[in-house]
C-alpha cells in the first residue's frame, strides 16, 4: 500500500508546475578560458515539469560588458518579459565583454547553453539559437561550427559576411562565403529578419543570405520591415508567429 502511496505522490510531483523551482531571470557564472563571465538563464514559471525546449540569446555589440545583465533588457529578454507565455523555454542568455565579439566568443557561448542543460530538464532536440545584429552574426558562426546541434535559428538584422571590424562567418579565402555557409547549414530552418532602412547593417546582407539558404534548399522565413531602421528586433520578437514557428521546429536524429 505504501509503495503504491509513494508512485501516485510521485506522478503528482511530475505532473504539477515548477512552483517549488526557481524561476525567471537567475544570475549565474561561469569559468571560461581562465575568466569567470556572469550570465543569466530564464526559467518560466508555472510550467509542468517536464523536459523543455532551450534558447541561446546572441546579444548586439551595444549590450556587452561584465554585469551579466544588459542582454535581458532587449530583444529576446524584453519580449519574454511582456509577454511570458510565448515563451516556455528555458532562456540563455550570455554575455561577450565588452570590446569581444560572438565570433570570438564562441566557446562563452557554447558553455553557458551546457550548463543550462546541465542544470535543467532540456529537450535535446528542441534547442534553438537566436541573434540580433552582432549576435546575429554568432548565430550563423555558431550554427556554421556545428550545423546539426540546433534545431532552428533567428538571426535578426544580423550579418554573415565582413562588416567593418567583424570578420564573416566563413573565411574570406572561400570563393563566397554565403554559398560556403548555406551548404553547411542548409538543413537548419531559419529565420531572418530585418528592416529595409537599417543604417548599421545593410539590409543586402540579410537578403543575399536568405536567397542562398534558399538556392541550397534550406528552409528559410525571410521578413524585410518596410521603413524599419537598425532595431528590427522589437517588431521581431513580439510578433507571436515567430515564437510559434521556433517552437515547432524539433531537430531530426539523436
Amino acid at each position: 500500500m505504501t509503495r503504491w502511496f509513494l508512485a501516485i505522490l510521485s506522478l503528482f510531483a511530475l505532473a504539477t508546475p515548477c512552483a517549488a523551482h526557481e524561476t525567471g531571470f537567475l544570475n549565474r557564472t561561469i569559468a571560461v578560458g581562465g575568466n569567470t563571465y556572469r550570465y543569466v538563464v530564464y526559467v518560466p514559471a508555472g510550467v509542468p515539469m517536464r523536459r523543455l525546449p532551450v534558447i541561446l540569446a546572441l546579444h548586439g555589440s551595444g549590450e556587452r560588458g561584465g554585469d551579466g545583465l544588459l542582454p535581458t533588457d532587449v530583444g529576446l529578454g524584453h519580449a519574454v518579459r511582456v509577454h511570458p507565455e510565448r515563451f516556455p523555454a528555458i532562456v540563455v542568455f550570455p554575455q561577450a565583454a565588452r570590446d569581444a565579439s560572438w565570433m570570438d566568443s564562441r566557446a562563452l557561448a557554447r558553455a553557458t547553453l551546457a550548463a543550462a542543460e546541465r542544470e535543467f530538464a532540456t529537450d535535446r532536440a528542441r534547442v534553438y539559437i537566436v541573434g540580433l545584429s552582432m549576435g546575429g552574426n554568432g548565430a550563423w558562426a555558431l550554427a556554421n561550427d556545428e550545423p546539426g546541434r540546433f534545431a532552428a535559428a533567428v538571426v535578426v538584422c544580423g550579418f554573415a559576411g565582413p562588416f567593418h571590424d567583424f570578420p564573416g562567418v566563413v573565411p574570406a579565402g572561400k570563393p563566397d562565403p554565403y554559398t560556403a555557409l548555406a551548404r553547411s547549414i542548409a538543413r537548419l530552418p531559419v529565420w531572418i529578419e530585418h528592416g529595409d532602412a537599417d543604417p548599421v547593417v545593410p539590409v543586402d546582407d540579410s537578403r543575399r543570405m536568405a536567397a542562398t539558404l534558399t538556392a541550397a534548399g534550406g528552409t528559410v522565413r525571410y521578413k524585410e520591415l518596410p521603413g524599419v531602421g537598425h532595431n528590427a528586433w522589437d517588431t521581431a520578437f513580439a510578433d507571436p508567429e515567430l515564437a510559434t514557428w521556433l517552437f515547432s521546429q524539433r531537430r531530426a536524429g539523436p
